[in-house]
């Protein structure tokens, strides 16, 4: 998805008209969670924590991190303290594709994180970036930009807690000035002393950090700084000082940083501190940890109790868990400093009031799934304000309602409808004893001649003499609510009702917000409730997409329950989304020209896929049979560690021949076999596969029917020895590298057959062996107790293959 642009600012339609808006904010949080049903774009969890206020930030980084690719999935115990973890977590780590998606849709950049630390990240060094081409620059760079371009996401934070040699420091510049000519944001932590390279945390800008951004000889060097967390009023304001004096904005280059997770709404530092003497905000403001809101909380994975960590997130970001204007406790909430963002303009604007994830799923008002799901490619563009209800009297209470199967916070009585289309619907309730001014949407949207703006709404209360209008504000008049109103709609409904307001009489204005009201009747209404399923403005043009193009099954397989579809992706402005269906039965949707199904159990039917537009409608679908009943049945497929692949199948009593295909699915070691065999047999042995552990997949079919197959991986039975170059020997001390191998485990050193010990990181003891993630860089310098004794080293892989090599005899 590309990075949308933002609107411009319009301070008359804050929230809190003096506030600057140009007071950047990054929030550095996790993305994947602490479990490994977390570790996905998407997943069939509801509980899935799904960030829901992009409209307060600027920057997103992900933090951090993930095993290295490889780590095989039985070495992770869920119940051992994360320090317990015997495995390597990758220095580098990618944004969540899906989170990539979801900040793009809202104008924030998506940023990867880099982390150097010596517990952390064992014996991974910061000196291997630094390795240079001939030519002077940096491959690691290079393939930092090119995985960033791949993926779509739009640059690094830099976390540099470990010391760097005073000689490499320019060399580490030049490395983060490649990242930036690259086109990537960079942003740098405020960890390491310029002159010296020791850790230095200085919780302020100056000429100790401040080379890191803007060097005096060197120019810029990264986009940003997050400053450590103990700074007061003081050093913010040296700070904005120090940028300045650069020529550089302090609220767009200094984040002053706030440790969330570990504080979360007892801060020892306001940030207050960070405002200046008319109130507004001296520097930018960085998060660690904000998903604290979730991952922090005892039953982060319990559907029945989601409704506190969504009043907890609501707090850290606007000071109240219900959307009050009054801060409960001390923390004041991101949106006192950070004024809100948008990127709803054009002509057109569509919503469901999808927050990303859902108990079941609906299609116009319909019953489409009842699967609970957590995808955030799903997230409609989040209203703008939790919550702006304006009223003389007692305000509605507001809630995003999932339906009958959702649990919502005790205050709540409302009759649960669930969703118009997706997973949820906005629902209004209580006492409506005056008028209630809903504000939904800050937008810039320009109102054509044919404009209509389309309400989706259900009232399961009873009838009344309330109405529902809606609540625009012109970027002509910011000062006045146009409102609308929408007749006929104090009566109670059986069901989803869509009215439809002719906007044609305010032709050429632009609506700088979007809300409804709620007008009383002429006796306060008790139990009022009206749930809001989709808002749509259309313009009077035929946007529909066109059919889908290139619908294809890749993958389908019955053992794992597992689906794999591709097709070809149009624009962003065309399309913003594509639905998957089985039938008629909802199975997910992104924008993307993938999409992977994790319980796919069914034995034959029709895969549709619609593509919906900028504003809601949705092109005719895009169509693909199957039926396992053509398909050969109970396939397996096992490989060998001589190069040989059994593949086994329960044929169909048609006699067509049978094709089996394997093909590697590492595409850096590419590798296919096809034979075909008569119909009668049930099995085959493919001889030649590869044997380095890589994964692949196995299909068979007949000519004419389904493809079916399974996955597994090649038999490892492959193993470079570690190269006597990648050992320094001086006299009789010897310092290892990191093996080269991609699978590597361990390493052990023996002298004279006894084996060396290395300290392991955490203070975890000492292990009789290098192990990969765990081992000190410091312990992997090792002096020998004779110098005439001989030294070996043993590699071992995590498929259990050894090679040993004689450093010295």
């Amino acid at each position: 998805m590309p990075l949308q642009t933002r609107i411009a600012p319009n301070a008359a339609t804050q929230r809190t008209p003096a506030l600057p808006a140009d007071t950047q904010m990054l929030t550095l949080a996790g993305d994947y969670g602490n479990a490994f049903f977390e570790s996905h774009p998407y997943t069939g969890e509801f509980s899935q924590y799904l960030f829901n206020y992009w409209q307060y930030a600027d920057v997103y980084a992900s933090w951090h991190g993930m095993p290295t690719e490889g780590v095989p999935v039985d070495y992770y115990d869920p119940n051992l303290d994360w320090k317990e973890k015997w495995f390597e977590f990758g220095a580098v780590n990618l944004p969540n594709p899906g989170y990539t998606n979801a900040a793009h849709a809202n104008g924030v950049r998506s940023l990867g994180c880099v982390f150097f630390s010596p517990n952390d990240r064992g014996d991974q060094a910061y000196t291997e970036l630094l390795q240079r081409d001939a030519d002077g620059t940096f491959p690691a760079a290079a393939k930092l930009i090119e995985v960033a371009t791949y993926y779509g996401f739009d640059g690094y934070f830099i976390n540099q807690e470990d010391a760097v040699a005073p000689a490499d420091i320019p060399a580490y510049k030049k490395f983060l000035e490649q990242l930036r000519d690259g086109g990537l944001y960079v942003q740098w932590y405020d960890s390491i002393d310029n002159s010296t390279g020791r850790i230095s945390y200085q919780n302020e800008f100056n000429p100790v950090n401040g080379p890191f951004v803007r060097d005096n000889a060197q120019g810029d060097v990264s986009d940003s700084i997050f400053l450590n967390y103990w700074w007061n009023k003081t050093k913010l304001t040296r700070s904005k000082a120090y940028a300045k004096g650069l020529g550089l904005d302090p609220r767009r280059s200094v984040f002053a940083g706030v440790e969330a997770g570990m504080y979360q709404f007892d801060q020892p530092y306001d940030l207050d501190d960070n405002l200046d003497t008319d109130g507004a905000p001296m520097n930018g403001i960085a998060t660690l940890g904000a998903d604290f809101v979730s991952s922090d909380y005892a039953k982060k994975t319990d559907d029945t109790a989601q409704s506190a960590v969504f009043d907890r997130e609501r707090r850290w970001w606007t000071g109240s868990s219900q959307g009050a204007t009054t801060p409960e406790g001390n923390w004041k909430g991101i949106s006192k400093y950070i004024a809100e963002r948008s990127v709803i303009k054009g002509s057109t604007f569509a919503t469901s009031f999808n927050t990303g994830h859902g108990l079941s799923t609906w299609r116009d008002g319909k019953l489409s799934g009842d699967a609970e799901w957590g995808n955030i490619n799903l997230q409609d563009i989040p209203v703008t304000w939790q919550w702006w209800i304006d009223a003389a009297r007692s305000p509605l209470e507001a809630d995003f309602d999932y339906g009958p199967e959702y649990t919502p916070a005790d205050r709540f009585s409302y009759q649960k409808i669930g969703a118009y289309n997706g997973g949820s619907s906005l629902a209004l309730s209580g006492t409506l004893d005056s008028d209630n001014t809903v504000r939904l949407y800050k937008t810039d949207l320009s109102v054509e001649p044919a404009s209509t703006l389309d309400l989706t709404y259900t009232k399961p209360s009873a009838d009344d003499d309330s109405q529902l209008r809606l609540a625009l504000v012109l970027a002509s008049d910011p000062d006045k609510v146009v409102q609308v109103p929408l007749s006929g709609t104090g009566k109670r409904t059986s069901g989803w009702t869509t009215v439809s307001a002719d906007l044609s009489k305010y032709a050429g204005e632009r609506i700088a917000s979007l809300g409804l009201v709620v007008a009383a009747g002429a006796q306060p209404i008790k139990n009022y409730q009206v749930n809001v399923g989709a808002l749509a403005l259309h313009d009077g043009v035929d946007r529909t997409p066109a059919t889908p193009k290139k619908l294809r099954i890749d993958q389908l397989l019955p053992g794992s329950d597992e689906l794999f579809l591709s097709w070809q992706r149009s624009d962003y402005d065309t399309v913003r989304r594509y639905d998957v269906y089985l039938d008629d039965t909802y199975l997910g949707g992104i924008y993307d020209d993938v999409y992977y199904v994790k319980r796919f159990t069914a034995t034959s039917g029709k895969l549709r896929l619609v593509a919906v537009g900028p504003d809601g409608t949705r092109s005719k679908p895009a169509t693909v049979s199957f039926d396992l009943s053509t398909a050969p049945a109970e396939v397996t497929a096992k490989a060998a560690p001589d190069g040989t692949l059994e593949a086994t199948w329960a044929p169909k009593q048609t006699g067509e021949p049978v094709t089996v295909v394997v093909r590697a699915l590492d595409t850096s070691h590419p590798y296919t076999k096809e034979v075909t065999v008569p119909g009668k047999r049930s099995s085959v042995t493919l001889t030649g596969v590869p044997v380095n552990g890589d994964k692949y997949l196995l299909t068979v079919r007949t000519a004419g029917g389904t493809a079916t197959g399974v996955r597994g991986a090649f038999a490892d039975a492959d193993i470079s020895p570690y190269p006597r170059s990648a050992v320094k020997v001086a006299g009789n001390t010897f310092t290892f590298s990191r093996p080269t191998l991609p699978d590597w485990h361990t390493l052990t050193v023996l002298e004279d057959g006894q084996p060396k010990s290395f300290a392991t990181t955490y203070g975890s003891g000492s292990k009789p062996y290098i192990v990969r993630g765990r081992t000190t860089r410091a312990a992997m310098t090792v002096t020998m107790s004779s110098p005439n004794s001989q030294v070996v080293a043993v590699l071992e892989d995590y498929a259990g293959n050894k090679t040993t090599t004689v450093l010295r005899s």
